[in-house]
């Protein structure tokens, strides 16, 4: 098991939009789809204590999260945001931010490699960047720390059909190479369905499995 909610409601702005929410979510690549406005990213935020629930539980790994020193957990459980949100500076500077603040050292060049940017990146400005490439970066970010889980947020929404594809690929790369668990919300069943072993559509109070497509995933 690698997260676990019972009875969890939480809101959003003071608009509750998660109530009496109880599943679990097992180790591999878990995608959940829904709406806007539904609650996944809501969800998303829980599981590494970007917010807390108003009641209930949430864990991870069998350990409640509240127990967990949350700098350690988001080391560990990393997210990338739907929309990239760049430090003013380098590729670099943004790739060793947590890095830094977790008083560790990481490769730069290797972090934009699993991240499917050339090295060559390290010294550009970030916000020069192309929104695909700035994705990239964000990714590249979440990895430096070497975490096991990822938490992926809308992570192709703002981009064009080519670089959509390219990410995914990257992702599906990640997997294979490093193991990692992931789970991803997004509004595209077919995107969940092509890049995750489970879909589970978000509804009022469960999460709810969704038939495998008939179609291939690659």
């Amino acid at each position: 098991m690698l997260f676990e909610l019972d009875d969890v409601t939480a809101t959003r702005g003071g608009r509750v939009v998660l109530e009496d929410l109880s599943a679990v979510l097992a180790d591999g690549a878990t995608g959940i789809v829904g709406p806007s406005g539904v609650g996944k990213s809501t969800l998303l935020r829980l599981l590494n204590r970007l917010a807390d629930p108003v009641s209930g539980t949430v864990r991870y790994r069998g350990r409640d999260l509240r127990d967990d020193d949350v700098l350690a957990l988001r080391r560990d459980v990393g997210l990338v945001p739907q929309l990239p949100a760049l430090l003013e500076g380098t590729v670099a500077d943004n790739v060793l931010y947590g890095p830094r603040l977790a008083h560790r050292s990481a490769d730069v060049a290797a972090s934009l490699r699993l991240a499917g940017l050339d090295p060559a990146f390290a010294p550009r400005q970030a916000a020069a960047l192309s929104v695909g490439e700035q994705q990239r970066v964000m990714l590249a970010r979440a990895l430096a720390l070497q975490p096991s889980v990822l938490l992926l947020d809308e992570p192709t929404s703002a981009l064009d059909e080519t670089t959509t594809a390219a990410i995914e690929a990257t992702l599906r790369d990640l997997r294979d190479r490093l193991g990692l668990s992931f789970v991803l919300v997004t509004h595209d069943l077919h995107q969940a369905q092509r890049l995750a072993d489970r879909v589970l559509a978000l509804e009022p109070g469960a999460l709810r499995e969704v038939p495998a497509a008939a179609a291939p995933k690659r």
